[in-house]
């Protein structure tokens, strides 16, 4: 009796364990989060000019906290001449009267604080506006900064001069400007004013040093890095390999190894992650992170989270733009199985991924993806592992407005090409204003008229109407957005399938029982295509029993939340996107059954 009586001891010991053997692996505050874009010239306008501002940030906060966002990124806002909207700084520590001042942005910071959203900022340190104080004084060689910036005299051939070699710039003809004041070339590998910081210089370098730190004083909660990987070329400027010979003023037109993705980049990350993190511990913040944007191949992208050794910690996380750049609406399902799992598979050890699927130089999901796959593309977002980011009106269903006229447009990036070849490569569609409502410019500004047109469908697509609708985009990504806090997906782990070439799936569990058919989990169920189809989702997982609960549907789906449905036989409509499974409680509920179970029977035979 003895024996048995240890024997069911230990069973209501393993039973108790089991049942509080949650992960109690705590993430920090940006881990699980998403990240909502703000492009602030379209987001809210509040002094009537067309073009938004701080203080319509502020204003419109109640909107980020209502729909579950809890930190936002803001585009550019500093000072400039707007030669690129804000990427070409004329200060980096002053805010752009544009959008208001300072003083408006302290504000934000204080008033983001209390209802509990971080406020990242966009840095750009690989150029800055020809009106910079520091080009100026360096186009005028004035020591210390004579060489802030890339200079070069060029090539002298038969009284001819011209560029140094034969680098194009992402907007079109040569990276290289003539100056006139101080009689040689300046890189610029965007537009013309936007000359090429020289990173080889430690001034420099020092110099963004002190604007992190001024930032991060004020109340930032972390950097947004743009257009990292250009930040380095080599320093003997020689020519790089042809790539496309049909255009020499393309930016396709050679292989860009000697102007991007150069090593020295990641030791400046790496300062700066350090310059970061000691002023987290000696001033006793949160976290404060570092995000980087580079267009990179995957070895490269891998690279902006730490060293080779893993000794030298860089960014916080590189963005990952695989569904930006490898996928679309002709993708099968076994392209988003294989784009995902690399991604997950060769990150290194403890790093958390990120995914995102749209932003202001890229078209929006409705326009790349087709409006019908809005519900499957949020929801496959929202429930991968590791931060999703979410640009200002995806959760609306907003989509680019491609036929906007020439004489409308304003992106250097598509107007250099001329009227003809403008359209496609134009970033202003993806950057039209903001719709809140039906009424007049979309309640978006009073103005006569906006910065951009308004896309000209707003009154069929905007905010107020999806709240006001029984369900909607917009209803969606807030459920979506309220079931990613569940741990089984801010901690549970990841395996996918791609069922046939329309429908993938994954499923997060948390492994949580001695019985693993016990462990708590959710699928995720997207078919890409028209079709319906019938799949056995227990290839996934291995399931106690044949039904479960559907936890969340798209805005067209045949099923309804808290349907009972069996695993083996799950039928999807066209374009269905759906999240079954079985949640914390409910596996926890079933563990203590057992466990009362056992120790009613311990009790028994003590007694």
């Amino acid at each position: 009796m003895v024996s048995l009586r240890v024997s069911l001891s230990l069973l209501v010991a393993t039973a108790v364990l089991l049942v509080a053997a949650q992960d109690s692996t705590e993430k920090d505050w940006w881990e699980t989060t998403v990240f909502y874009q703000i492009y602030p010239r379209s987001f809210y306008d509040t002094d009537s000019d067309g073009v938004g501002d701080i203080k319509g940030i502020t204003r419109k906060l109640q909107h980020l906290k209502d729909s579950g966002f809890e930190a936002t990124w803001l585009s550019p806002i500093f000072q400039s001449p707007q030669e690129d909207f804000g990427y070409d700084v004329s200060d980096f520590i002053t805010v752009d009267p544009l959008f208001g001042t300072n003083s408006d942005l302290e504000e934000l910071f204080t008033e983001a604080k209390t209802m509990g959203i971080k406020i990242i900022l966009d840095f750009v340190p690989n150029h800055s506006s020809n009106q910079h104080e520091w080009f100026i004084l360096s186009e005028n060689r004035t020591d210390p900064y004579t060489d802030y910036y890339v200079w070069n005299e060029g090539k002298l051939v038969n009284g001819t001069r011209s560029p140094p070699n034969n680098w194009q710039s992402v907007f079109y003809g040569s990276a290289w400007q003539w100056s006139e004041i101080r009689q040689q070339y300046y890189l610029h590998q965007f537009a013309v004013g936007q000359p090429d910081l020289n990173f080889r210089n430690e001034a420099v370098i020092k110099e963004f040093d002190e604007i992190l730190l001024y930032w991060m004083r004020k109340g930032a909660s972390g950097f947004r890095i743009d257009a990292i990987n250009h930040m380095f070329e080599v320093e003997d400027l020689v020519d790089e390999p042809i790539n496309d010979p049909s255009d020499p003023y393309s930016y396709g037109y050679t292989h860009h190894i000697y102007t991007k993705d150069r090593p020295e980049t990641y030791e400046v990350i790496a300062r700066w992650r350090k310059l970061i993190d000691d002023y987290v511990q000696e001033s006793g913040s949160e976290t404060i992170i570092m995000m980087t944007e580079a267009y990179a191949n995957l070895t490269m992208t891998m690279k902006f989270y730490e060293s080779d050794d893993g000794t030298q910690q860089r960014a916080h996380f590189p963005f990952n733009f695989a569904m930006i750049e490898d996928l679309g609406s002709d993708s099968k399902a076994s392209d988003f199985k294989y784009y995902i799992d690399r991604f997950l598979e060769n990150m290194p050890r403890g790093k958390i991924t990120n995914w995102v699927l749209g932003n202001h130089d890229k078209p929006r999901i409705a326009s790349n993806y087709g409006r019908e796959r809005i519900d499957g593309m949020a929801l496959i977002l929202m429930t991968l592992p590791g931060v999703a980011v979410v640009y200002n009106g995806e959760e609306i269903g907003m989509e680019d407005y491609r036929d906007m006229s020439y004489e409308d447009s304003k992106d250097p990036q598509g107007c250099n090409l001329g009227p003809t070849d403008y359209k496609w490569a134009s970033r202003d569609p993806q950057r039209t204003p903001y719709h809140w409502d039906d009424t007049y410019n979309a309640g978006f500004s009073n103005s006569s008229s906006t910065w951009l047109p308004m896309h000209p469908y707003y009154r069929q697509t905007n905010l107020l109407k999806q709240k006001e609708s029984d369900y909607s985009t917009y209803h969606f990504y807030v459920d979506c957005m309220q079931l990613r806090k569940e741990r089984i997906l801010t901690h549970g782990e990841f395996h996918s399938r791609a069922f046939n070439d329309d429908v993938f799936a994954f499923v997060r569990f948390l492994r949580q029982n001695e019985n693993r058919q016990l462990d708590p989990y959710y699928i995720t169920v997207v078919n890409f295509r028209g079709d319906t189809h019938t799949v056995d989702v227990t290839d996934l997982y291995s399931f106690a029993g044949e039904n479960t609960t559907v936890r969340l549907v798209g805005t067209d789906s045949r099923h309804k939340v808290g349907d009972t449905v069996n695993t083996a036989e799950l039928r999807l409509g066209p374009y269905e996107a759906i999240v079954v499974g079985v949640g914390v409680s409910a596996a926890v509920g079933v563990h203590l059954s057992v466990g009362l179970l056992a120790i009613a029977i311990v009790k028994y035979l003590f007694l």
